[in-house]
């Protein structure tokens, strides 16, 4: 289907997303007991999902993934994503905005954002649709599905990159004056995944191929109710 002379008018904004991988030993700690001995498989499958997803959408110049596990390194810049070491070590919001430093070094015309590793079932429409809304603000970000935390936090170009990731990081970062947007059909950027409920509810929603296969391994009361 052609566009319109008015879409064609209208230049989509372009991002940088920036991606925490923890090292696999310390994630998914909250699925020790269901996921067992393929918990570490679990989440390098739900990082690789969430990556290929970003990669895959129009909105989406470049992934930065920080990570200082080899093994997620390795897998996700297989997929297109540019690795980066935790060099400041210190936790995760400077990890996140050492991340954002190197993407506004290779694409400083883009705003930044830093997106949740634990999305397996995103879809690449619909974080452009959150991200389409996120260039109307300074600071923006999208609540998680419990709307307590945050799967995705977004500044701007020329805007000061300052996550507040944590917990209770959707109060922290509607203090900070950061606009929330709850819209509908996001539903994937909002599923996050740190319990056995939150990969049954991912899994209704459709997981990628990755999160999937290893879901397929796991006993069944984990991933049924």
């Amino acid at each position: 289907m052609a566009m319109s002379t008015a879409e064609r008018a209208v230049p989509r904004a372009a991002w940088t997303l920036v991606v925490p991988v923890k090292v696999l030993a310390r994630a998914k700690t909250r699925m020790a007991d269901g996921a067992g001995r393929h918990r570490e498989a679990l989440a390098l499958a739900v990082a690789g999902d969430t990556v290929a997803a970003a990669l895959s959408c129009d909105r989406v110049r470049a992934v930065i993934v920080v990570t200082d596990d080899p093994l997620p390194a390795a897998e996700l810049a297989a997929l297109g994503a540019t690795v980066v070491p935790d060099e400041p070590d210190a936790g995760l919001n400077p990890a996140l905005v050492h991340g954002a430093g190197r993407g506004r070094e290779l694409h400083p015309d883009t705003g930044v954002g830093a997106l949740s590793a634990d999305l397996p079932a995103l879809r690449p429409a619909e974080l452009a649709r959150a991200l389409d809304a996120a260039s109307g603000a300074a600071e923006a970000f999208v609540p998680d599905a419990a709307r307590v935390g945050t799967t995705l936090y977004t500044a701007r170009p020329g805007v000061p990159f300052a996550p507040a990731f944590g917990g209770g990081s959707r109060a922290a970062h509607l203090a900070r004056g950061a606009r929330e947007l709850v819209l509908p059909g996001i539903d994937s950027v909002r599923r996050d995944v740190d319990t056995p409920a939150d990969l049954r509810a991912a899994l209704a929603l459709g997981v990628g191929p990755r999160t999937a296969a290893v879901a397929a391994l796991l006993p069944e009361p984990i991933i049924r109710h």
